[in-house]
């Protein structure tokens, strides 16, 4: 469980079927739990990462039938990941790092707007 990992208070910024994102409020850390992955970003490493995933040539895997266009690695050697990634979980990856931005810009959107009063 993603709790015990990190031992810290946790609030859920986005979850999926394959996955979730929590953001603790003690670190100031985004913790991401995808398959076997458990990493935990600082948040300028988070867009880093999803820099790193959105790079991934989709539509390149997809028409290509070429063997070495069935994976793709990506790597974050900052969290320790190294991982080759099939292109549909390079899909859902991209889905819950997507989310996760999007949680990320509406609370501060709200923090901005309502002050200390808004809470997620």
């Amino acid at each position: 469980m993603m709790t015990e990992q990190f031992d810290t208070q946790l609030t859920e910024l986005y979850k999926t079927s394959k996955g979730a994102t929590f953001q603790c409020d003690v670190t100031d850390r985004i913790c991401l739990q995808f398959g076997d992955i458990s990493a935990s970003f600082k948040v300028r490493d988070f867009f880093i990462f999803r820099r790193t995933v959105k790079t991934v040539n989709i539509h390149e895997m997809i028409f290509n039938l070429s063997d070495e266009y069935d994976f793709e690695w990506i790597e974050s050697p900052k969290n320790g990941i190294s991982k080759q990634f099939t292109l549909c979980e390079i899909i859902q990856l991209r889905e819950l790092l997507d989310g996760t931005k999007f949680a990320l810009e509406l609370n501060s959107v709200l923090h901005e707007t309502l002050g200390d009063h808004a809470v997620l």
